[in-house]
């Protein structure tokens, strides 16, 4: 299986929501740190820290999260 890069647009969705990092790491039950890893795409969330994230932020999933690379 071929290895993908998840790329997201959360730290972009979580300004225009108003929103700190703790902010929303407090409404999506994780830590800071985790919102910071994140954004920094070193860390790849679960679905349903996504759908979370998703909910908190007001955008869908692919406007949040894609994969990057040549998926064929």
């Amino acid at each position: 299986m071929k290895e993908f890069e998840i790329g997201n647009n959360l730290k972009l969705a979580r300004i225009e929501a108003s929103l700190t990092q703790q902010e929303l790491a407090d409404l999506a039950g994780v830590t800071r740190q985790t919102i910071g890893l994140i954004e920094a795409r070193k860390y790849n969330p679960t679905l349903k820290l996504c759908l979370l994230l998703s909910h908190y932020t007001g955008k869908n999933l692919d406007e949040l999260f894609w994969l990057e690379g040549d998926i064929q």
